[in-house]
Formats: C-alpha cells, sequence, structure tokens
C-alpha cells in the first residue's frame, strides 16, 4: 500500500535493477570496439608504408650529401635531427602500448580479440591513479618538447609548417586544458583517455605515431623537393651538359656513339654552334650530327684509357647567346677476357645469411652470362644471392661469349665466415647499464649485431634473469615474466641484475643458431 515501507528483499532488488540500467548505460557495443580494432590496424598498416618511404627519402639524402655536399649537409643534419627525435617519441609510446596490453596480450597474444578491449584501466592506472602526476607530466612534456624541437629546426627556416606541427601535436592551452562540450575547461590529456576503452586509446597512440611520421615524411619531402626545382630557360645556371652513351665502355677499334645533350629533361632547342674538343683536337664538321638539346658524336673511340671532351655548346636565346660548357669523360678498355665477379657489401660471404652478388661479363648481356656454385641463385640481370653452407671456401664459377663469338669464363674462390657473435641489449642499449626498476620491468630485452652489413632482425626466444641473493630465473619470450619482476622489485637500488644466456633466431632463417650472446649488467636506481 501507499507509503508502506520497503522490506530487504525490495531493495535489494531495486538496487540491482539500478545497477543492471547503470550497466547497460556503461556498457560499449561489440560493433563499436570492432570498428576501433580496425581503425587501429589500418592506422599501423598506414605507419608501416610512412616508415618505408621515409626511410628512402633519408637514404637519398644522405646520398646526395655524400657526393654533392655543399647545402646536403645541411639538409642531411636536419634530417637527422628530426629522425632522432621522431624514432625516440615514437619508441616512448611504443612501449605505452606495450604497457598498457600487457594483460590482455596474456590472453590474446595478437591483440585481434577487440571486443575484450573494452577496459581502460590499465591506461589510467599509468596517467591518472593517485600518485601518477608525474607520468602525466612527462608525457605532456614529451609530445611538446618534440612539437618545439620541430619548430625550433625545421620551422625557422620553413615557417609555413609551424602552424600544421602545432595543430597535430596540440595538447591544450597553456595550462594543459581545453574546453569540453559544456564548455567547462578540461584537462587535454584526461579528455582524450581517461575511461576510455584500451582498443581506442591504442588507435588514438597509434595516429599520434602516424603524425609522427607523418611530420618526419613533410620534413624529408621539404627537404628533397627544395633542391629538385628547377628554372625554365637555357642558361648555364640551371643546364648542364651531358654525355649519353649508348652503353658505359668500348672496346678498342669501335665507333664512339655518345651524345652530349643538356641536362634537363625535355630540352628541345639545338645548338647554334660547337666549340668542341676530344683530348684537346677539335671536333670537325663531319664529327657530329646536331641533334635536339645536344650533338650526336660521329668518332674513333680511340686507344685504351680515359677520354675528355671540353668546350661549349652555344645557343641563341633572343639574339643573346648562351654558352653551355662541357667538361665529360667516357673510358675506353681492351676486350676482357675474364668474368668480373664480386660481393656487393665485402670480400667474404656469411653463413646463415643471403649474401647478395652481382656477376657480370664487361661487353656481354647479362642474360648471356651464366654463372654456378652451391648455393648461387640468380634473381635479376646480373644480381644473385649467395647462400654457402659447410666448409670455409665457397667458388663461383661464371662464364659468357663475347659479341665476336669467343669464349670467357673464370672462377673466383670466396672466404665462407659466420655470422658475429650478437650483443645483449635492454631498451637498445648494450654492456653494462644504469636503468631505474620501473622502467626495466617493461623493457624489452633484444639483441644486435653491431657493425655487420646485413640487416637482420633478431627475435628473443628466451633469457635468464639473476639478482644478486635470489635464485636465477629461465624466461621465455623478450620482457620479465612475473617471477622475474616479483624478485626485481626486491632488489636493492644500486645493485646490479644479469641478464645472460640470451637465445635469439632469425625469423628469415630460425636454423641459424648465433654464437654465444654477450650479457647485459643493469644497475638499478630509485
Amino acid at each position: 500500500m501507499a507509503g508502506a515501507k520497503e522490506t530487504p528483499r525490495q531493495k535489494l532488488i531495486s538496487l540491482m535493477y539500478l545497477v543492471f540500467i547503470t550497466m547497460l548505460a556503461l556498457n560499449v557495443s561489440k560493433e563499436v570496439l570492432d570498428g576501433f580494432g580496425q581503425m587501429y590496424e589500418k592506422i599501423s598498416d598506414a605507419n608501416s608504408r610512412v616508415d618505408e618511404s621515409n626511410d628512402a627519402i633519408f637514404e637519398n639524402i644522405q646520398i646526395n650529401a655524400k657526393e654533392k655536399g655543399g647545402k646536403w649537409v645541411g639538409h642531411l643534419r636536419t634530417a637527422k635531427q628530426i629522425k632522432e627525435e621522431s624514432d625516440e617519441f615514437y619508441s616512448r609510446i611504443s612501449e605505452i602500448m606495450t604497457q598498457i596490453t600487457e594483460k590482455q596480450r596474456e590472453k590474446d597474444p595478437d591483440l585481434k580479440e577487440y571486443a575484450q578491449m573494452d577496459k581502460g584501466e590499465a591506461l589510467d592506472v599509468i596517467f591518472f591513479k593517485e600518485g601518477s602526476d608525474g607520468n602525466a607530466e612527462e608525457f605532456i612534456d614529451m609530445i611538446n618538447e618534440y612539437k618545439m624541437h620541430v619548430i625550433q629546426v625545421f620551422g625557422s627556416q620553413y615557417p609555413e609548417y609551424i602552424e600544421m606541427v602545432e595543430a597535430r601535436f596540440f595538447t591544450g592551452d597553456e595550462n594543459g586544458n581545453i574546453q569540453n562540450r559544456d564548455g567547462v575547461d578540461e584537462k587535454w590529456l584526461n579528455a582524450n583517455f581517461q575511461g576510455f576503452p584500451l582498443v581506442s586509446s591504442l588507435a588514438k597512440f597509434a595516429m599520434m605515431q602516424n603524425d609522427i611520421r607523418q611530420t618526419e615524411h613533410d620534413v624529408f619531402a621539404t627537404l628533397m623537393g627544395k633542391e629538385l626545382k628547377m628554372s625554365s630557360s637555357v642558361n648555364e645556371s640551371n643546364y648542364i651538359s651531358l654525355l649519353k652513351t649508348e652503353k658505359g665502355a668500348y672496346y678498342q677499334g669501335e665507333t664512339f656513339d655518345g651524345s652530349i645533350v643538356l641536362g634537363r629533361k625535355g630540352g628541345a632547342q639545338n645548338p647554334n654552334s660547337v666549340d668542341l674538343k676530344i683530348d684537346g683536337r677539335p671536333l670537325q664538321e663531319n664529327d657530329y650530327d646536331l641533334i635536339a638539346g645536344g650533338i650526336k658524336l660521329k668518332v674513333s673511340a680511340g686507344t685504351p684509357g680515359d677520354h675528355e671532351i671540353t668546350g661549349n655548346l652555344i645557343f641563341l636565346n633572343e639574339g643573346v647567346e648562351s654558352k653551355i660548357p662541357v667538361n665529360q669523360s667516357y673510358a675506353v678498355i681492351s676486350k676482357p677476357n675474364s668474368a668480373v665477379i664480386s660481393a656487393d657489401k665485402m670480400n667474404v660471404v656469411y653463413r646463415g645469411v643471403e649474401n647478395p652478388m652481382t656477376i657480370s661479363i664487361p661487353g656481354i648481356p647479362d642474360n648471356k652470362v651464366s654463372a654456378s656454385a652451391p648455393g648461387l641463385r640468380k634473381f635479376r640481370g646480373s644480381k644473385y644471392n649467395m647462400t654457402p653452407g659447410k666448409g670455409r671456401e665457397i667458388k663461383i664459377s661464371a662464364s659468357g661469349t663475347l659479341p665476336d663469338g669467343q669464349r670467357v669464363s673464370t672462377t673466383t674462390t670466396f672466404r665462407i665466415k659466420d655470422i658475429p657473435a650478437p650483443q645483449g641489449t635492454v631498451r637498445k642499449q648494450t654492456g653494462s647499464i644504469t636503468i631505474p626498476k620501473t622502467s626495466l620491468e617493461i623493457s624489452s630485452v633484444g639483441a644486435v649485431l653491431e657493425d655487420f652489413d646485413f640487416d637482420i632482425t633478431l627475435k628473443t626466444v628466451s633469457f635468464k634473469f639473476k639478482v644478486p641473493g635470489q635464485p636465477t630465473i629461465s624466461i621465455n619470450g623478450d620482457k620479465l615474466d612475473s617471477r622475474a619482476k616479483s624478485a626485481l622489485r626486491r632488489a636493492k637500488a644500486g645493485q646490479s641484475v644479469q641478464i645472460f644466456d640470451i637465445k635469439v633466431v632469425n625469423p628469415k632463417n630460425p636454423s641459424y643458431k648465433f654464437k654465444k650472446i654477450s650479457p647485459v649488467i643493469c644497475q638499478l636506481v630509485n
């Protein structure tokens, strides 16, 4: 009846109903979580593609700095600074992502069960629980420091990029606040990460990594593009002469049919006159034909050795004479009687990896050159891969037929060496390092091949962990397990723990056994 007092059972039912309604309100649908997961995958794939593109452009800048010097040296210095800062920032975000997914990986190693990633406690513990202010401030400082460094290094040269960089790495006003939908100030970090499902935070971190790589790409592409701009008129400042030949070298007695043309692609203006010499001898009118953008030579190649072509191509632009300097050279070689076999990276071949090799015979097309040896495989033109087996030496034989029908063959011996012993790493550091216990707990144990010419990715299979005064712990994988973490927490600051007996594999050749890996000594702080 009205006004009657509720029984304990009725109160319990009412409370359960309220809890049920609250759970429905807070529950994130499976479809939404899967959507975040798909977004995370696509962004991660995009990051990989941008990485490859950035590496290619950076390598191009390095090549130009080495070969051309000048402004390219400054471009390389700027690119290196941005790359180092970007790699460090990117890696720190990856560490956070690894830390917050540790528990999820125990039941979902590949992080594909997005519908199970509806909780955000792991990230909340790092950034928002009582006493974690330092972590939150460190993260915000890291974003702002990266932003300011990019602006200082690159924005000072290209101010048009400042606004874009500031927008990508915006963290709120001077107090770190933004206005929420109700017009109330709220911390930027809280508004973007506190209480959100794990999968949405992963997608946001991946997007931040994408912003880092896109910023890196903008810097590299701008540095490259700046030097590729060309003007349209024909003059000495924006054109150079180039020697175009049908082949790189000529046999003694052959007709040299090289062409001297303007360096700009698409130039169609014929020279009005020619003032050229080969080895100091002036060219006669019957020694060349005028062609679009230059001349085509019709002279004897000459004796074996280097030959110089000097002088000017003369163009008339609106009645004004422009002289394009010519200073080129070509080589004449004697007919070969042996093949040329060279290792692209070294004078030995290494067991356990594919050794790239170039095998060719000057004057013979690649498709008419044959080479053979145990473990030798041709994949394109003159390019081969050598995968040596047992033994300490390997003999490679090559043969081919010259245009005059003469058969040429040769055999070259290469030494076979084992891959050198890797060095153990923690946080990519080797030897004896200083590290906080909290950092060691989440750090990856790996190995590197320092000063080795091949790019080999080493995957850690297992390692041993020793804290002074405690039993040695054997661990599978590349991170400390719960037993090791427990032992680590009992260690005192100033003590040194050992990570040793590291076992790794090369995923591309898992059967190869590496030499003993050097340990890492970690002196604990804090």
